[in-house]
């Protein structure tokens, strides 16, 4: 049976819709609709400049607001002055809106320190671009990147404290506690403009910024505290974290909680809580200025950071010290230079100077810088403002770099020096032959010595044995039988008496018997004193009257 074949026709026109052609047709206008959606939400390109870049990857790291993904990081270069690095990011179409004046971009990275872990996040995602901004304002695409995290005001308040250089050894992450409850953290430290303070920026969480008031004081916490408290010694020591990072505290009495903090107030930072409680002198906003001092006395314990004092009251410090050999006077001359808070010397009824002409004035009437003893016993040495007639007519020397103040010679010594100098002079004596003469001079009054006490021994028996003496009754009545004898020899001398009369004047008998009279009277007197004497003092025989 024949087969038969279909016949087929050729045609001659074309046929769009079985065309092969269809596939790829379909396939660009999906690409172009892929792509018009990819371009219609792209965001502007925006650029970043960091300090460097820190662990970001192009193509990879990204930004994130708020933790939701609004662009990611495509190229990163380096800054053309080579001061910085350029991160150029492509940001989402719905970021367009935050991207201002207000914007704030910092890098993410994980942290380890003593106060906790933070960016646990990035240790499996990498790090990334933290953005913090608010919608409306100027559209920009140039940003300076921060390097630290920011917190917004809505999470709480920036304020800053300022201490003296060297005053303390905060840093940032510092914790801030309110009553042993931490409300904050030092975000940054840095030199205030005029480089005499250090300038601390805390932020306090919005919860405990009601607690912060105009009169709040702030100071370093102290890692050991002691006190005596009903006789009994209590000691407090700091957690380890104060220990390792420091830690500032505050309080405040509530007086001026009604009274909002103003955006340029300073608050001071005090070294200690005992700093606090503290007398002071000054304004709060101190005015600090710098005086150079010459002097060419010894200030080999003047040390920088020593005080500078007025009235007793510390109202400066030592900034710098310089020495220099003078070839005249064969000493070293001594260029101090001074930080003084001018303030201390502002009159409150005079509104028309400044502490600081105050201070210029009180120079002109006679004050003056003196190095003196701040440890009698250790000679440590300070600067003394004080007042003297004694240097003349002198002001504050304006020169190139720093004001002039003029000084007054420094005290002789201190305890250590003179107790030194009569050490010296003690071993310049001959102790060795004094201690020799000494000795040969003992030796010699051995043998005198000891036959005085033999005589000593001998003459306290004697004493014993006429105490004995004068201590018997018999001894006691002498005195009364002498008295009785005497009477019985005046009546016989009467008698004598009339018998002598008849015979002459002139007879041998008569003179004798005369003379004998006399000095029988003689001896009746005085037997009558030494009578008196027994009765009054009956051991006078043996000492005497006195």
């Amino acid at each position: 049976m024949p087969e038969h074949l279909p016949e087929i026709e050729e045609s001659t026109k074309f046929n769009f819709f079985t065309s092969i052609w269809i596939v790829p047709f379909i396939a660009v206008l999906i690409a172009g609709w892929l792509a018009y959606q990819y371009y219609s939400e792209l965001g502007p390109e925006i650029k970043i400049i960091f300090p460097s870049n820190e662990g970001l990857k192009a193509g990879q790291s990204q930004i994130k607001y708020k933790d939701v993904p609004v662009g990611k990081v495509t190229k990163i270069k380096l800054q053309k002055n080579g001061d910085g690095v350029v991160v150029i990011a492509q940001m989402d179409k719905e970021a367009e809106p935050y991207l201002n004046q207000n914007t704030k971009f910092w890098i993410v990275k994980p942290q380890l320190d003593i106060s906790g872990v933070s960016g646990l996040e990035t240790l499996i995602s990498g790090n990334y671009i933290g953005v913090s901004s608010k919608k409306g304002g100027t559209f920009q695409n140039t940003f300076i990147g921060l390097e630290h995290t920011f917190r917004s005001g809505k999470n709480g308040e920036y304020y800053v404290l300022k201490t003296s250089r060297g005053d303390s050894s905060v840093k940032p992450g510092t914790p801030v506690y309110l009553k042993n409850i931490r409300v904050g953290r030092v975000e940054y430290v840095m030199l205030d403009l005029n480089d005499m303070f250090v300038d601390v920026i805390i932020f306090i969480d919005k919860t405990y910024t009601s607690y912060v008031h105009t009169d709040s004081k702030f100071w370093v916490r102290s890692t050991l505290d002691a006190e005596l408290v009903n006789g009994a010694l209590d000691v407090t020591v700091a957690p380890v974290t104060d220990l390792l990072q420091g830690a500032i505290e505050f309080s405040t009495t509530g007086l001026d909680h009604n009274h909002t903090v103003p955006d340029t107030f300073t608050f001071m930072l005090y070294k200690n809580k005992n700093a606090v409680n503290t007398k002071k002198i000054g304004h709060t906003k101190k005015e600090m200025e710098i005086f150079e001092l010459h002097t060419q006395t010894s200030i080999a314990r003047l040390k920088i950071g020593s005080p500078v004092k007025y009235d007793k009251f510390k109202i400066g410090n030592v900034i710098e010290i310089t020495l220099s050999y003078d070839k005249h006077t064969h000493n070293m001359k001594g260029n101090v230079l001074v930080e003084i808070d001018t303030s201390v010397f502002a009159d409150p009824s005079d509104a028309n100077d400044t502490g600081k002409e105050n201070l210029y004035e009180a120079v002109r009437e006679g004050l003056r810088a003196q190095i003196d003893s701040l440890d009698p016993v250790t000679g440590r040495q300070y600067v003394n403002l004080i007042f003297t007639d004694k240097d003349g007519n002198k002001s504050i020397i304006s020169a190139k770099k720093y004001a002039l103040m003029p000084t007054v010679k420094a005290r002789n010594g201190d305890i250590m020096t003179e107790i030194g100098g009569i050490v010296q002079k003690i071993n310049r004596l001959p102790l060795e032959a004094l201690l020799d003469s000494l000795n040969k001079v003992i030796k010699e009054s051995a043998e005198p010595v000891a036959h005085a006490n033999e005589v000593l021994l001998e003459l306290k028996t004697t004493v014993k044995n006429l105490n004995r003496l004068t201590g018997k009754k018999s001894f006691k009545k002498m005195p009364d039988e002498i008295e009785k004898a005497l009477q019985a020899l005046t009546r016989t001398l009467k008698t004598t008496q009339k018998v002598v009369k008849g015979y002459g004047s002139n007879s041998l008998l008569s003179r004798q018997i005369a003379d004998t009279l006399k000095i029988v009277s003689q001896t009746s007197k005085e037997m009558q004193l030494f009578l008196k004497m027994l009765n009054r003092k009956p051991n006078s025989l043996i000492f005497g009257d006195q």
